[in-house]
């Protein structure tokens, strides 16, 4: 098997068990263990050495994990928004792999939507009123 889909099936079966309640609680068990601890090592550098070197190192796997499960779960969504950008006939199809664009094209496509949207809230009272008027009428 290749390596890229070991640690991808790895990284979502950790995904899975460390985002479950149980885990939460595994962990809050952990720390008050720690501190229940604390008197009979009299509170020693070890004592606390132990606690720090295990929240750094379960820490710092942690974030190669939630990033692979971030770039999964970002790449399945631009999939499924591509899918629908390409499904609509009115829809502009230059969107499609957007998120390969720079910063300032992004930032520029940004603006450009933010004004559309900006038109279409001040259209809507109009509308709106018309429409109650052909009701009403």
């Amino acid at each position: 098997m290749h390596p890229g889909k070991v640690f991808s099936h790895f990284a979502r079966a950790m995904s899975r068990i460390l985002g479950h309640p149980l885990a939460f609680g595994g962990a809050v068990l952990l720390i008050l263990g720690w501190l229940v601890c604390g008197p009979i090592f009299h509170f020693s550098d070890t004592w606390q050495l132990v606690i720090n070197t295990s929240t750094t190192i379960i820490t710092f796997l942690m974030v190669f994990l939630i990033q692979n499960t971030q770039n999964r779960d970002s790449e399945a969504m631009q999939v499924k928004l591509d899918e629908l950008i390409f499904s609509l006939k009115q829809a502009d199809n230059s969107l499609l792999e957007s998120e390969d664009l720079t910063e300032h094209d992004l930032e520029r496509l940004q603006k450009h939507y933010a004004h559309l949207a900006h038109l279409a809230q001040t259209h809507l009272p109009r509308k709106r009123k018309a429409e109650a008027d052909v009701t009403s009428g």
